[in-house]
């Protein structure tokens, strides 16, 4: 079992040692190699960005494995269309709400 606690915050900074032209070069706000990353932000978002734009505004039952939508249920399709492409990924969050979730390990 996992409890958790969300906390945010947001706060400006730029990254010195990514390549030129790179956005997170730029004034930017959220935070390996030279780079200090394992992976690149932008990367995961390309990654994950087709499978979440296939869910929004979208009536998600009529997708095949979501037929029963639960939090759970969302999870372990977004797990099983990352992971392949994401071979280290060991961890899932999905939040239903902004303070509840399920967390997956597969």
């Amino acid at each position: 079992m996992i409890i958790y606690k969300l906390f945010r915050f947001d706060s400006a900074h730029y990254l010195p040692n990514v390549p030129a032209g790179h956005p997170c070069g730029g004034m930017h706000g959220q935070t390996g190699t030279h780079t200090g990353w394992v992976i690149d932000y932008t990367a995961i978002k390309e990654l994950v960005g087709p499978w979440v734009k296939k869910l929004d505004h979208q009536v998600i039952n009529q997708l095949d494995g979501l037929e029963n939508p639960t939090a759970e249920n969302i999870c372990l399709w977004f797990w099983r269309n990352l992971q392949p492409e994401l071979p280290g990924l060991f961890r899932l969050e999905l939040n239903e709400t902004p303070d509840s979730g399920v967390i997956y390990e597969g």
